[in-house]
């Protein structure tokens, strides 16, 4: 039996219509579907408001289907817009290019109802979890947390530094985070600040995920769902396309969520975020990126630098 859920879909997305179509159609054999979906699309052709009317035709009984044009093209931007006219206490984020497994919508709905203080739960992606680090990475992690853990899946250490869940058998069905992915994800509308994104994201937005999760978390539990799966097929895209401005975005947003959310601005939280940075070029090395990859990741750092270097100096003044 189909079970209508509270719920307002909230998908942003730009030329992959083929690729949404193949996301929706996943969903349409669930054995739960929202009782509202919207699509917030930022693409200059008419393919995906196609695909979208088609969907909704499928579950025009069941579900309200809603094509909106994105006034801002970005990822947070659409995402905001979406939630804006969303009509549901409860608000589903999802990407345009993830495939369901079984039952995974109930189990994620189940979970969310387990406990009132919970405000947000995802589903686990199986392509993309947290992997036992080597002991490179696992010293790098220690000096970013400041202690030793068994463990730091999950997590958001030193100068946000945030770190997939894992999935492990001897784990619980949900299982407590510090953040939440946006991949395949409920929140109570309750908890959600309003916009839930600052406009401080644009574009592909890295980053924004936990942004609003450490903000959520300031009142609620968040948790991971690892018997509610997913595959994330990532995409290629325009947004992705530009190493540079991607590396430039990574540190931008970096400080952005250190100093401005988790208000960690002490030198010792700099020394890390300076540390972890080297780190992630020096591992960009040791996985055999090619000279002009490396260099694009050095010339982003650099005008993260040079762009932080100013907003500082305008800050002062």
């Amino acid at each position: 039996m189909m079970q209508i859920l509270p719920a307002s879909v909230v998908i942003p997305t730009r030329h992959r219509a083929q690729v949404l179509a193949r996301t929706l159609d996943s969903l349409l054999v669930q054995n739960a579907l929202p009782t509202e979906l919207i699509v917030v699309d930022a693409s200059v052709d008419d393919d995906t408001r196609r695909i979208v009317t088609e969907f909704g035709v499928k579950v025009n009984k069941c579900c309200r289907v809603l094509w909106l044009g994105a006034e801002t093209c970005g990822a947070a931007a659409q995402r905001n817009q979406g939630v804006a006219v969303a009509a549901q206490p409860v608000i589903w984020f999802m990407d345009d290019d993830i495939i369901f497994e079984p039952d995974c919508v109930s189990r994620l709905w189940a979970a969310l109802q387990s406990a009132p203080e919970i405000g947000g739960v995802n589903a686990m992606i199986t392509n993309q979890c947290y992997q036992a680090p080597g002991r490179v990475s696992r010293f790098m992690f220690r000096l970013m947390a400041g202690e030793d853990c068994a463990s730091y899946a999950g997590r958001i250490l030193g100068p946000a530094v945030n770190l997939l869940p894992e999935d492990r058998d001897d784990l619980s069905e949900v299982v407590p985070v510090e953040w939440l992915n946006t991949t395949c994800t409920m929140y109570r509308r309750e908890a959600l600040p309003e916009p839930p994104f600052p406009t401080h994201f644009t574009g592909y937005s890295l980053m924004e995920d936990v942004t609003l999760s450490l903000l959520v978390a300031r009142s609620w539990k968040l948790a991971n769902v690892r018997t509610a799966r997913i595959f994330h097929d990532s995409q290629p895209g325009t947004h992705k396309a530009d190493a540079v401005a991607l590396s430039e975005m990574e540190l931008v947003n970096r400080h952005y969520v250190m100093t401005r959310v988790l208000v960690r601005c002490r030198w010792l939280d700099y020394l890390r975020l300076g540390l972890w940075e080297c780190f992630q070029l020096a591992a960009c090395v040791a996985g055999g990126a090619k000279r002009a990859a490396f260099l694009a990741e050095v010339r982003g750092k650099w005008r993260a630098l040079c762009h932080l270097c100013v907003q500082t100096k305008d800050t002062i003044l």
